[in-house]
């Protein structure tokens, strides 16, 4: 798709090109093969003025999206995930689907493509933590500074409890929580991050020599089995809170993106918490 396709007049831009400049950024090539990434509905020849950033196109995000005249709603997961042969307004996804048409407002899911992308999921993850010198723990074929999760180095005289401190303090408060294990007195340098469900990477984090890696979505019996077996530290967050702070970063970088190819938009990244969880008794 050529960079200018559709855009409009007067630093105006279209559908498509902020697909374009989504997918330079956040290659379609990166996601995994189950993923369903890229445009869900709206028209590429329609015109963006406002664009709104969420981690999911739940209803109430589509309400917030709408209420704010937003023409583009970006979101990191996507709506349709797995296949389906009909969107009638009669399940959760179908209202989506028909509230974003009938308000004007086009749907774009960048999923697994930024979470291996450069400048993506974890990167913003990890820099909000403090994390620095960053490589990603499991590098892909992309291209340098892309891969599965990443890891860094903070500060020195940190001990697990503190730096736990720091990423309860760091990222938006959930109802889960922020849970460690391990020894809170050991010491802190190395860290590795993976936002999102990142249990696969435990034993990469432990083998590149991680103090900790913090993730989210682990399961008793992973984190069990892998503190047995030698492994680093472990801080478990909620999915929603690990992968909220890219959004600010991805509005950062598509204005800028945007305006390299003369195209003007307004961002707003949505504070409501999508989490499910709403309690901790």
């Amino acid at each position: 798709m050529d960079e200018r396709a559709g855009q409009g007049i007067g630093g105006m831009g279209t559908v498509a090109d902020v697909v374009a400049v989504v997918h330079r950024r956040y290659d379609p090539a990166g996601a995994e093969p189950w993923d369903a990434v890229g445009l869900v509905c709206g028209d590429p020849a329609a015109p963006v003025r406002r664009i709104h950033l969420a981690v999911d196109p739940v209803e109430q995000v589509v309400d917030e999206a709408l209420a704010a005249d937003a023409d583009l709603l970006i979101t990191h997961h996507p709506l349709l995930l797995r296949p389906v042969s009909s969107v009638a307004a009669t399940t959760p996804a179908g209202r989506v689907v028909h509230r974003l048409v009938r308000g004007g407002c086009a749907l774009l899911a960048a999923h697994t493509n930024a979470d291996v992308a450069h400048d993506g999921v974890s990167d913003a993850l990890a820099e909000l933590l403090g994390v620095t010198g960053l490589s990603p723990l499991e590098p892909s074929s992309l291209g340098s500074g892309t891969g599965l999760g990443r890891i860094g180095d903070v500060e020195p005289g940190m001990s697990l409890r503190s730096f736990a401190e720091r990423v309860s303090a760091s990222l938006p408060a959930t109802a889960h929580g922020v849970r460690v294990a391990g020894d809170l007195d050991r010491p802190v340098e190395r860290v590795a991050v993976c936002g999102g469900s990142g249990s696969d990477l435990l034993e990469a984090a432990t083998a590149a020599g991680a103090d900790v890696l913090v993730t989210a979505d682990l399961k008793h019996h992973v984190a069990l089995d892998h503190l047995a077996s030698g492994g680093c530290a472990v801080v478990d967050v909620a999915h929603w809170a690990s992968e909220w702070p890219w959004l600010a970063r991805a509005a950062a970088l598509l204005v800028s993106d945007l305006a390299a190819i003369g195209v003007t938009v307004d961002t707003h990244v949505s504070r409501i918490v999508t989490d499910p969880w709403t309690a901790r008794l």
